[in-house]
This record gives structure tokens, C-alpha cells and sequence, in this order.
């Protein structure tokens, strides 16, 4: 199939598309644009300038992505926003571009971004990432892979989220949230495992136990961090130590258990 643009969309000159392209009713593209091969842009999307779109990748009505950051330390610079191929970006979606020279907002391959969430200038976001309804990222987000954040979550800026992490409905995340885990609530607390997720990613038994002692080291048996990082280190095993190493590195420190006494106020709801 031919590159196909409906006669009512706005395409730039110097916007360069690929083979197969489909650009619907009233879309447009600016200049300094890369859209690739196989990509389907539904009618009324705006693609601003800077704004690079996977192989096919689909992007929904009203979509509006590399849009200028909202930092008001931002002068008008060339900086970027990436998507990876074989993404899904739902009605509504705005992701806006960095915010420094040289910057670049990524969004990994084959994530899925569903209505009306916001990505933030200078987010990081890993392959396989969902974001549901109206989540919103505050300005230099990292997600790593295969993260779902459910709908209405919003988390700060600087804020980390391991890979495999699930965030409950309406989280709001102030600190990081552990790979492999369900960070949920206001604040985000740990509450366990992540487990549907890590067994549809094929984590077996023997995989879900390390986690599970790495979980109980850091959220509940009360040690003090470098006892419990020099516990989980004890363990050997590669996922113990990427749980460790994400502890590590963090700026924020991370989301733990609920505070005492907090656990039996959410029970009595």
C-alpha cells in the first residue's frame, strides 16, 4: 500500500515520511518530523517539529505529541521526542519534547499509551511500558521496562519505576517504586509483588521466591538498609541484585510498606 494522506491533513515540506503511511482528516505534521514505514496517524493528530514516530506505530484522534515542554526554565531549543516502533498512543495523548539543548523525551518500542495521559519533558520510558487513562508524568520520569501504571496515577518529577512494577489506580507516586512490585496509594506504599505480571513475563516458582525474600528484606522485616542490601547481595541472584542495585541508585529514596498501623486502617474501609 502507498503512502496515503487524506486532503485535508496539513503535512509540512520538510516532514519525511515513510512507506505505507496512512495520515487521516485534518492531522498535521510540521517540518523536522520522522514518521516511519507503517505508521497510522487518525484524524485531527498534531506531530510537531522534533517529533520522531517508530515503524508502526499507531497514533489515535487528538493526539498531540513534541509539544513545547511546560518548564519555565525552557528557551525555544531544537530538543526531541522519540517513539519506538510498534507503539499505541490513545485519543487524547500529549508528550511534550526536553527541555534542555541537545535533550531527547524516549518512549520505547511497543509501549502502549492509552487516552489522555500525559508524558512530561525529558521522561524515559522502557519497551513494553503501558500507561492507562489519565496518568501523568511530571518532567524527567524514568519507567523501565514493562511497567503498567493503572488510570489516574500521577507521579513527581525525578521519580523512578522499576521494570516489571505495577502501580494501583490513582497512585500517587512520590518516590520510587521497586521493580517487580505493586507500589499503591496516597502515597504510593509497597504492598507486594507484582505476581500476575511476573508470571505473564515467564518468572517461574524458583524466580518468584527470590523476589519474594528480596520484598521481605527491604519492606518488612524492619532492618536497616545497608543490613537488608547486604542480605539481599547474600542471596546471588541476578534479580536480587537488580532490586538492590535500583535501591542503590536512588535519589528519592524508594515507596515502602505501609506505616504501622496504616495496614489495619485500609483493612477496616
Amino acid at each position: 500500500m502507498l503512502t496515503s494522506v487524506h486532503p485535508t491533513a496539513v503535512v509540512a515540506t520538510r516532514a519525511r515520511l515513510g512507506r505505507d503511511v496512512a495520515v487521516g482528516p485534518y492531522a498535521v505534521i510540521e517540518d523536522d518530523t520522522e514518521i516511519g514505514d507503517g505508521c497510522s496517524i487518525r484524524a485531527h493528530v498534531v506531530i510537531k517539529k522534533y517529533t520522531t514516530l517508530g515503524p508502526e506505530s499507531v497514533v489515535h484522534e487528538h493526539a498531540v505529541l513534541g509539544g513545547e515542554p511546560q518548564d519555565l526554565g525552557y528557551r525555544e531549543t531544537p530538543t526531541r521526542l522519540e517513539i519506538g516502533a510498534r507503539s499505541t498512543i490513545r485519543e487524547g495523548v500529549t508528550m511534550h519534547r526536553a527541555s534542555r539543548p541537545g535533550g531527547v523525551t524516549r518512549v520505547g518500542e511497543g509501549c502502549l499509551i492509552m487516552a489522555y495521559a500525559h508524558v512530561a519533558h525529558d521522561c524515559q520510558l522502557g519497551a513494553g511500558v503501558m500507561l492507562a487513562n489519565n496518568v501523568a508524568l511530571a518532567g524527567h520520569v524514568q519507567i523501565a521496562e514493562r511497567a503498567f501504571l493503572s488510570g489516574g496515577v500521577v507521579v513527581h518529577q525525578f521519580c523512578r519505576i522499576g521494570r516489571l512494577a505495577m502501580l494501583g489506580g490513582n497512585t500517587k507516586l512520590v518516590q520510587d517504586a521497586l521493580p517487580f512490585v505493586i507500589t499503591d496509594g496516597d502515597p504510593g506504599r509497597a504492598r507486594g509483588l507484582n505476581v500476575v505480571g511476573l508470571r505473564r513475563a515467564g518468572m517461574g516458582a524458583a524466580q518468584l521466591r527470590v523476589l519474594k525474600q528480596a520484598f521481605r528484606l527491604l519492606v518488612r522485616s524492619g532492618l536497616p538498609l545497608d543490613v537488608a542490601l547486604e542480605r539481599l547481595a547474600s542471596l546471588a541472584d541476578p534479580l536480587a541484585e537488580e532490586v538492590a542495585v535500583f535501591v542503590r541508585n536512588s535519589q528519592r529514596g524508594f515507596a515502602h510498606g505501609p506505616a504501622r498501623g496504616e495496614g489495619d486502617a485500609l483493612r477496616e474501609r
